[in-house]
């Protein structure tokens, strides 16, 4: 089995939801009819902007709805991740949106305390697995990549079964520190035996902040699929081989020797 998907790397306007929505619609344009899943940046309507107070109220729902809208249209899973207001909060709470307008939710664990979000935003406590096709997404958002416990996969000898096996990040994640997670794409794909897509922006953002992107796929045994030219906007379309997946988890059981844990 191989599972088509689209990832999509972008120069985020700045503070500027509409001209990010016409940006993504011209790229939802170019996606092959067969790719139901498409992956777009973190915060992907307003660039990593911590002035919530700046955004129409209430905050993210306009980006919601275009998600929704877009999801629609083109019939096919859009997931991203948004500044949002709920309950008084603000939230960096990615979406898994399917067609029908329906979505799964997951709020960023690890705040970024060095770019103030720790200020802004309210942190997730929850993972959030998401099952599509048969094969199960892990959500996470850009900084938790530096937390493998939050993000380390369990095997069950009992039933066979893996907690996920492929995990996304989206994310915008400055090129200054492009070694590091460089590294730790290969790290969390080889450690929890999974695939790995990462979609990061690029450009400079309204910190003077530079971007190279570099999103990617990662297969289980840490190698790159395919990656997206650093610095250049552009569509990335390739499958995920999950009879790969299962042949090598098959092969090379390192899961029968993992620790079991819990996380509070």
């Amino acid at each position: 089995m191989t599972l088509p998907i689209t990832l999509i790397q972008a120069d985020l306007a700045w503070e500027n939801p509409q001209e990010n929505f016409q940006k993504f619609e011209a790229f939802f344009e170019k996606v092959p009819s067969e790719s139901d899943l498409i992956v777009i940046p973190e915060m992907f309507a307003t660039g990593f902007s911590m002035k919530p107070e700046k955004f129409q109220k209430p905050v993210g729902n306009e980006a919601f709805l275009w998600m929704q809208q877009q999801a629609k249209k083109h019939q096919k899973n859009i997931v991203g991740s948004l500044l949002i207001e709920a309950n008084g909060k603000y939230y960096n709470r990615m979406f898994w949106m399917y067609p029908d307008g329906s979505f799964e939710t997951y709020d960023k664990r690890h705040l970024f305390q060095m770019g103030r979000e720790n200020e802004v935003m309210t942190a997730g406590k929850k993972k959030t697995i998401v099952t599509h096709r048969g094969v199960k997404f892990l959500l996470q958002i850009c900084y938790d990549l530096r937390f493998p416990v939050w993000t380390k996969n369990r095997y069950d000898k009992k039933t066979k079964f893996y907690d996920y096996d492929v995990i996304i990040y989206v994310a915008n994640w400055p090129e200054i520190r492009n070694t590091a997670y460089m590294s730790l794409l290969k790290a969390r794909a080889i450690e929890n035996q999974s695939f790995v897509i990462w979609v990061n922006r690029t450009g400079i953002d309204g910190h003077g902040i530079l971007h190279s992107g570099d999103s990617q796929v990662i297969d289980p045994k840490g190698n790159i699929v395919r990656i997206i030219s650093e610095f250049q906007e552009g569509i990335l379309q390739t499958e995920l081989d999950i009879d790969l997946l299962k042949i090598f988890r098959k092969e090379f059981q390192v899961g029968l020797d993992w620790d079991t844990f819990s996380i509070q």
